[in-house]
C-alpha cells in the first residue's frame, strides 16, 4: 500500500468469541492505524454484531474516527483489503466437539485437540473450503495484501493458505507467553530478556534465554525441576479463561503453575518449548498412554473444549470492552504491530509461522511452515534465518511436521488416503491405536464432517 492511503483492514471471523474485540482493541492503539477502514466480516450476522457495536463504541469513546464497516460479503470485505486478519473457526463449537469425543472414544485423549492430531487434521480439512474461497476471491481483488493468520491448526492453514499464492503469515502467543513465564518464574525483567525461539508453532524451541551477560539455563532447569515435580498435584492456580491475548500475572492452571510436562521434555532433549504442558502432551507419545499417567503428569486437567462450551458470547464482550475503555494498549499479540509496522515503516519483530521454502530452519524440511523471528517493516514480513536446530529438537519437530505436511497435501490433491496417513503418523495416535483401530476412528471423523469437507475427502 502507498504511505498516503488510509489502510483497509479485513477481519474474518470478526464474530468470534473475545479475540476479535481484543484485536481490535491492539489495532486502535496504535495512532497510524486510528483512521483506518476497519472491515469486520463473518458469516453470522447476528454473532458479528455485537462485536461491530462495541468496535464502534470504543472508537467513539476514545474520540477515533475509525471508519467500522459490518458485512457478511467475503468478497466485499476482501476488495480493496491491505491486510486480511483470519479468525475463524468453521464449524464452531459443535464440530470442535466431534474433534475431541470421537478420539477419545478410541482411547486418545486429547486436552486441545486442536492443531494436532486427528483434532487438529479434522479442523485443517473442514476449513479448506472457506480457506479456497477466501483465495480465489483475494487472487481477484487484494492480490497484494498481507495475510496474518490466527486460525488453528496454525501449521496446515498457514502452509495452506500460502500454497495457494496468499502472502501469509501465522500467528501465536505461545512465544511471547512461554519467555514471560519464565522470565516471572526466575524473577527477571522481561524487558531485560535476551532470547531466541525456533521450530514449528506449538513446538518451537527456547534456543537461547539470557539477561545481561548471564545465561539463565541453569538457573531455569533448577527452579523448574524444584517446583514441578511429577506426581505432585498443582495447588492455589489461577483460573483460565482460554483468552491469552494478556500478560499473564501469575501462574495459571494453563501455565506456569503445572509444567510437568515441559520440564520433563527440556530434561530430555535440552530446551524448553514454547507451548503449555497440557497441549506439549499431545505433540509426543510420552505422556498420555492412560488415565493414570495423565494425572500423574497434568494432576489438573485443563481441556479446552469445555472452556470454549462455556463461552458467554455477550458477557464476554461487554468485559473485554469495559477493559479496552480503561486502558487502550497493546496484548502481547502481534497482528497490530505488523500492520502498524508495515503502515508506518518503524520496524518491529514478531515470530511468525511462515513457509521454510528459502530453508530459514536449515535442518526441517522445505515444505514445512517454521516458527520463527521476522522483521516486519514497509517491506513487510521478512523471515530471518536461524540455521540447524540441534538434531534431537529438529527430529522431534519432524514426527509433527510430517502429520501436517501429509493433512496439507491431502487437501492440495483431493487424496482421501493421505487423510488417514495424517491421522496415522501422529505421535500420540501410533502410540495408542493400531492401525486399524486408527483407520476405523479416521472414517468416523469424516463422517461426522462430511458436510464441511472437500467433496473429494468425504
Amino acid at each position: 500500500m502507498t504511505a498516503s492511503r488510509t489502510p483497509k483492514i479485513t477481519i474474518i471471523g470478526a464474530g468470534g468469541y473475545v479475540f476479535p474485540l481484543r484485536l481490535i482493541g491492539d489495532l486502535l492503539s496504535f495512532p497510524a492505524l486510528r483512521s483506518a477502514q476497519l472491515c469486520l466480516m463473518d458469516v453470522r450476522a447476528d454473532k458479528l454484531g455485537p462485536v461491530a457495536d462495541a468496535a464502534r463504541k470504543l472508537a467513539a469513546h476514545h474520540g477515533f474516527d475509525t471508519d467500522v464497516v459490518e458485512t457478511t460479503d467475503r468478497r466485499e470485505a476482501l476488495t480493496g483489503a491491505d491486510f486480511v486478519i483470519i479468525t475463524f473457526q468453521v464449524g464452531g463449537v459443535e464440530s470442535y466437539r466431534h474433534d475431541v469425543e470421537i478420539p477419545r472414544r478410541y482411547g486418545v485423549d486429547q486436552t486441545v485437540g486442536d492443531t494436532v492430531g486427528p483434532g487438529g487434521v479434522f479442523r485443517f480439512l473442514r476449513s479448506v473450503g472457506a480457506y479456497e474461497a477466501i483465495a480465489a476471491d483475494a487472487l481477484e481483488v487484494c492480490p497484494d495484501a498481507t495475510f496474518i493468520n490466527y486460525a488453528n491448526p496454525m501449521a496446515m492453514a498457514t502452509a495452506f493458505l500460502n500454497a495457494k499464492g496468499l502472502r501469509t503469515v501465522g500467528l501465536c502467543h505461545s512465544v511471547q507467553g512461554t519467555t514471560r513465564m519464565l522470565a516471572r518464574t526466575l524473577g527477571v525483567p522481561y524487558e531485560e530478556v535476551d532470547y531466541l525461539c525456533a521450530g514449528i508453532n506449538h513446538q518451537a524451541w527456547i534456543l537461547r534465554f539470557r539477561h545481561g551477560g548471564e545465561d539463565l539455563y541453569p538457573r531455569l532447569r533448577e527452579v523448574m525441576n524444584e517446583r514441578h515435580v511429577v506426581g505432585r498435584a498443582a495447588a492455589q492456580l489461577a483460573g483460565d479463561d482460554g483468552d491469552h491475548s494478556g500478560a499473564a500475572a501469575a501462574a495459571s492452571t494453563y501455565e506456569g503453575g503445572n509444567e510437568q510436562v515441559r520440564t520433563t521434555i527440556m530434561n530430555a532433549f535440552g530446551y524448553f518449548e514454547t507451548e503449555s504442558s497440557h497441549h506439549a502432551s499431545e505433540y509426543l507419545p510420552y505422556f498420555r498412554k492412560n488415565p493414570e499417567m495423565v494425572e500423574g503428569y497434568i494432576p489438573e486437567r485443563w481441556d479446552y473444549y469445555e472452556i470454549c462450551s462455556a463461552h458467554d458470547d455477550q458477557g464476554d464482550i461487554d468485559t473485554q470492552f469495559d477493559k479496552l475503555k480503561e486502558e487502550l494498549e497493546p496484548s502481547v499479540e502481534y497482528g497490530a504491530s505488523i500492520v502498524n509496522s508495515v503502515v508506518t515503516g518503524v520496524p518491529s519483530v514478531v515470530y511468525g509461522n511462515v513457509p521454510n521454502a528459502t530453508g530459514v530452519v536449515s535442518n526441517l524440511p522445505a515444505d514445512a511452515c517454521v516458527e520463527v523471528p521476522c522483521l516486519v517493516d514497509r517491506n513487510g514480513v521478512q523471515p530471518t534465518a536461524v540455521g540447524a536446530l540441534p538434531p534431537q529438537l529438529a527430529a522431534l519437530n519432524r514426527t509433527n511436521i510430517g502429520v501436517q505436511t501429509l493433512a496439507v497435501q491431502a487437501a492440495l490433491t483431493g487424496n482421501r488416503e493421505n487423510v488417514f496417513h495424517a491421522v496415522a503418523l501422529d505421535p500420540l495416535t501410533s502410540a495408542l491405536l493400531t492401525l486399524e483401530q486408527i483407520r476405523a476412528m479416521t472414517e468416523e471423523l469424516t463422517a461426522a464432517h462430511a458436510d464441511l469437507l472437500p467433496a473429494a475427502l468425504r
